[in-house]
């Protein structure tokens, strides 16, 4: 039980700051004993100065998993689109076709709606007791470890991120928030409110209905476990529609959830493509609500056609630009290790990435030297290899649009000192790439990048990092790294961001709130506010006659 407690800090475990050995970061310190650097084949490709090789130089290692479902999950099968028509998932290390998925449209959507209400309005699942909900949760739960290898396998290949990152992190933290929303399905309860007469008032918390749900491509599986765990627990029917580019491991979870005993038509997962599935599910008349992970301008698009339908509620997990603030009594080695690790956890592809490195300017040389030495470290390559910290950007698009941005950020003035530059000739790896002398107008400091990509800018007091940091339309995250409590208080309260991180970051506990202010998103996941979104509040008031008591 202790295991499973502390599989949803994992994550914060990671990227907690460990004393570095020297001035620069220590390998086996990151990788563990037995997996130092020097004692990986020749296939890992530590970056120098010198003009970039192959991040690999041996063939891909063949992934040890098969795939088993590419069709679209309807009403407890699976079956092909209405259209027939199927695209190509492809491995990101190679661009080579790894399956032919069904592609989902606004037929599959409808018929998958018409399932999930058929679910809600007629089906066993909103009529169980609530225990029964938790124990198919916690059963889902035990399947996913007993799967983990095979889970953890499918979601590097599809999505490029190392195996160390999927089996050692996102796998356990899947199984942990599915046993923590199971925990919450007997605990849901409303209120027995007094009135000012002779009524007795109950407040009770419903299900929703049929909710849609639009997932992201960095991460899928946690994004799964985020959005239908609290819906389930709930005891509302889902639509599922997966990213185009990361279809494999959502489909594969869901037939383990089926196995755990949910009942047919509870959740149903149509893979397909924005323009087509995901708007027909946002727009659809017969779901009640959305919640949806993603970009800011899909976001708005989203929210809109949300709003011209049935006037659905919407919760939106968006993206950011979050800043991550050096204070000048940090350590810079640990500082920054962290700010590393902040920024170019899962290639960069991460919403809340630290992607504004304010570095207080009387340790701000001193720090962008050491930020260079530990981008030139970083262990790219296949993300099957163990010892690998960073594997390719997930398509051709992406890796296209961050390489646009590096040309930017040497465009405007920016002092290019890491990176700069795809690494090898096959897939889509970029170099871990740091900008010094960032000036805030600048794109790089602007726009969400979403890669491998650090921008350092430098500042002098407290009251203008605020200014500064605050200075965008995102608000999703922030860092802060100092030693004294007065900084990080007033930083922490300053800040217009939805979580802020002192001396830590990216700390994903399953009772943790997550969302952003302004453009980063409307509600919160995670933890009891989750609950929220999935829930309808009703007051139920009868008149009492001849009460004892009032």
């Amino acid at each position: 039980m202790a295991a499973r407690r502390a599989a949803s800090s994992l994550l914060s475990r990671r990227l907690t700051v460990r004393p570095p050995a020297a001035s620069s970061t220590s390998d086996s310190a990151l990788l563990g004993a037995g997996s130092a650097r020097g004692l990986l084949p020749g296939a890992l490709h530590r970056f120098s100065d010198a003009p970039a090789a192959a991040a690999a130089t041996e063939e891909p290692i063949q992934p040890p998993v098969d795939v088993k479902y590419t069709k679209l999950l309807i009403n407890g099968n699976f079956v092909d689109a209405a259209s027939g028509k199927t695209f190509a998932t492809v491995d990101p290390r190679t661009g080579d076709v790894i399956a032919h998925v069904a592609e989902g449209d606004a037929e599959d959507v409808n018929r998958a709606v018409a399932a999930a209400r058929r679910a809600f309005d007629e089906g066993p699942w909103p009529r169980m007791t609530a225990y029964e909900r938790c124990r198919v949760l916690l059963r889902f739960a035990d399947l996913i470890e007993q799967h983990a290898d095979e889970i953890a396998a499918l979601e590097t290949w599809d999505g490029g991120k190392t195996l160390e990152q999927t089996t050692g992190t996102e796998v356990p933290m899947v199984a942990r928030y599915m046993r923590y929303y199971g925990g919450w399905a007997d605990k849901i309860h409303g209120l027995v409110v007094p009135a000012d007469g002779p009524h007795h008032v109950q407040v009770l918390h419903e299900p929703i209905g049929v909710a849609g749900q639009i997932i992201p491509w960095n991460f899928p599986l946690l994004m799964f476990a985020w959005k239908v765990g609290p819906a389930l627990a709930c005891g509302n029917a889902v639509v599922l529609k997966t990213a185009e580019q990361t279809p494999l491991s959502a489909l594969f979870v869901a037939s383990l959830l089926h196995e755990a005993g949910l009942p047919e038509g509870v959740l149903n997962v149509v893979s397909g493509f924005g323009p087509t599935a995901g708007a027909a599910l946002s727009s659809h008349m017969g779901v009640d609500k959305l919640a949806f992970t993603g970009s800011t301008g899909t976001g708005k698009i989203v929210l809109e056609l949300a709003a011209r339908s049935n006037l659905k509620p919407v919760t939106l997990e968006l993206g950011g630009k979050s800043p991550f603030i050096v204070m000048d009594d940090a350590d810079v080695d640990q500082a920054v290790e962290l700010a590393h690790r902040a920024l170019f956890f899962n290639q960069g592809q991460c919403c809340c990435a630290g992607s504004r490195t304010f570095v207080h300017e009387r340790v701000y040389d001193e720090f962008v030297e050491k930020a260079k030495a530990r981008a030139l470290q970083r262990v790219v390559g296949d993300p099957f290899r163990r010892g690998v910290e960073q594997g390719p950007q997930i398509d051709g698009e992406q890796f296209k649009k961050i390489l646009r941005y590096v040309k930017s950020g040497v465009d405007s003035g920016a002092t290019l000192v890491a990176g700069g530059d795809r690494a090898g000739s096959r897939g889509f790896y970029i170099q871990p790439t740091v900008f010094a002398d960032v000036e805030d107008e600048m794109k790089i400091a602007q726009d969400e990048i979403f890669g491998p990509v650090q921008s350092i800018l430098k500042f002098s007091t407290v009251e203008e990092v605020v200014l500064r940091a605050n200075a965008t339309p995102y608000g999703l995250a922030a860092g802060v790294f100092t030693q004294r409590l007065d900084a990080a208080n007033t930083l922490a309260r300053a800040l217009r961001v939805g979580t802020v991180w002192v001396n830590t970051y990216d700390v994903f506990d399953a009772a943790v709130p997550f969302g952003g202010y302004k453009m980063s998103g409307v509600g919160r996941e995670k933890g009891i506010y989750s609950l929220r979104n999935y829930l309808q509040t009703k007051a139920v008031v009868t008149p009492i006659k001849d009460a004892a008591w009032l």
